[in-house]
Formats: C-alpha cells, sequence, structure tokens
C-alpha cells in the first residue's frame, strides 16, 4: 500500500480526543479530511466508517497501510464506484468481500467481480438477488460448483434456474431443490433426480405437488423417505402414511415429529462481505455449506 503522511500521535489522549472528533457529527469535512491522515489506524477507521465522509478523506484511506481501515471504506456505501473497482481488487481477501455487500456496488464492480480468480468474491456475488443478464450468464457458467450452487439457491432469476436445471453437477441442482422460486414442473423434475441429496435437499426445502409426494413415499432411499418424514414441508396426510412405511427408522420418524421442533433447515442469504467477530479463516461470517 502507498505511504502516507500521519498526523497526530497514535498514543495516549490527543488520539482518544482524535478518535472522539473522527466520530463526531458535527465534525467539519475539512477536519475529517485531515484525520484521514491521523497516525492512528483506530482515527481512520473512524472516517472510513462515515458515511458522511469527504471524497477526499475516502480517496487515500482505500490504499491504507492497515487492512481494516480500508475494509472499512469498502463497507462505506458514501465510496465511489471508481474506489470500489479498485477495492474488489484489493490484496486483502476481507478487503475484497466487503466490496460484494457495499449498496453503492453498481454493475461495472459486479463485472469484474464476476471474472475474479477470488471464487468466494463469485460465491458473494452469486448470492445477489438481482443481477445483470450479461453478469448473471457469466455465474451460469462458472468453473466452480460452489458459485453456481450459490447462484441456483439464491437466484430470482427464471431464466437462470432454466439455465441451471440442466447443470450436471448434483450440488447445483441440490442448490435448485432449496430455491422456493422453482416452477411446479421444475420441482417435479428435481423429485425424480437420480441424485439422493438433491432430492433430500427438496422434500426438506419446498412444498411438493400431491403427485409428487405419492411418488416420493416409494422412493427407494431410506434416506429421502426419512427426510420426508421429519420436513415441516410435508403435509400430515402424507406423513401419516411414513408412519406405516416398512421402514421402522422411517416410521418411528413420522409418529415421533412434532411441528416446530426445528427438523427442517433453513435457507438464509449469506450477508455479503460480513465478518463475525472470531470467524477466523475461511468464509465471511465463517459461514459452510
Amino acid at each position: 500500500m502507498g505511504k502516507q503522511k500521519h498526523v497526530g500521535d497514535a498514543t495516549g489522549d490527543g488520539a482518544d480526543a482524535r478518535l472522539a472528533l473522527a466520530r463526531d457529527p458535527a465534525t467539519p469535512q475539512m477536519t475529517l479530511i485531515d484525520l484521514a491522515s491521523d497516525a492512528s489506524a483506530e482515527v481512520r477507521k473512524a472516517v472510513a466508517t462515515r458515511a458522511d465522509a469527504p471524497a477526499q478523506a475516502l480517496r487515500p484511506l482505500t490504499r491504507d497501510h492497515d487492512r481494516h481501515v480500508r475494509e472499512a471504506v469498502a463497507r462505506n456505501p458514501s465510496t465511489s464506484v471508481g474506489n470500489l473497482l479498485r477495492l474488489v481488487k484489493d490484496a486483502d481477501r476481507w478487503v475484497r468481500w466487503a466490496v460484494a455487500g457495499n449498496p453503492a456496488c453498481d454493475e461495472s464492480v459486479r463485472r469484474v467481480m464476476a471474472e475474479a480468480p477470488d471464487k468466494e468474491l463469485r460465491g458473494l456475488l452469486a448470492e445477489t438477488r438481482e443481477l445483470e443478464p450479461e453478469v448473471a450468464a457469466r455465474l451460469v457458467d462458472d468453473v466452480s460448483p460452489e458459485v453456481r450452487e450459490r447462484l441456483a439457491t439464491h437466484t430470482h432469476d427464471p431464466d437462470v434456474i432454466t439455465a441451471l436445471m440442466a447443470d450436471r453437477t448434483a450440488r447445483v441442482r441440490k442448490g435448485l431443490a432449496r430455491n422456493p422460486r422453482t416452477t411446479a414442473a421444475q420441482r417435479s423434475a428435481l423429485a425424480r433426480d437420480p441424485v439422493v441429496d438433491v432430492r433430500v435437499a427438496l422434500v426438506l426445502a419446498v412444498e411438493l405437488d400431491e403427485a409428487d409426494l405419492r411418488r416420493l413415499l416409494d422412493d427407494r432411499s431410506v434416506q429421502v423417505r426419512t427426510a420426508m418424514a421429519r420436513s415441516e414441508m410435508i403435509p400430515p396426510h402424507i406423513r401419516q402414511e411414513l408412519g406405516r412405511d416398512p421402514d421402522e427408522m422411517v416410521a418411528g420418524v413420522a409418529r415421533d415429529f412434532r411441528p416446530g421442533s426445528g427438523n427442517a433447515p433453513v435457507v438464509r442469504a449469506a450477508r455479503a462481505g460480513h465478518q463475525s467477530s472470531g470467524s477466523g479463516r475461511g468464509r465471511p461470517g465463517g459461514a459452510r455449506r
């Protein structure tokens, strides 16, 4: 990162006073510009987080040697598109991932994200609700099955869902099985998927037509029938039939089912670019899929 000329003493009461000044809504913008070159990283970070910080203050902070300062700029909704384009190529992954959650992120930034070598960055992009057709098409053909799976799970675009239904990788279809925006016809096709994990994900995540449920009652996989028995999505009359399943484990799960007991998983969109405290290495927030 570029060298900076810092003002003030980084320690002691002086730094505390400058930190308070950086956080004070009444602080003039010219003062914020001065504080952006403060010796204290905490002071610079405080400036970087302010939505009312002037561009002259945020611009040099995109090159700050402290990663936390750059990450704060990457999250700041007032950060310009030009600065986001710089930060999305940052050497630090947490800075890049923070850009994905910035509401100021526009199509030009998303295009860069779609082409980035950082798989997690592309995965965060795939979880964005609204994607331009060109960007979505790039992700449909992404080299990483994980990225395509995350797109399949979170997309609201019917054309993207249709394209991913033809994906040969089971984990991508498993992502579609968890997506509540599939059509009845698509769910019916997924109910016939040759891969057990896809059918299991489907019965746990979405409501199915009666014909599909009837077919799944006779599914050859005990895993699928057990998943049905514990799924919140299965209507009572189907669960009652599962209570008479020839496999005693399936039948027992169905008979012991209690609504609202937390049997079924809930698909939640990841908070793009969010790093939970103590999450350590891995994905933002330490999320696993």
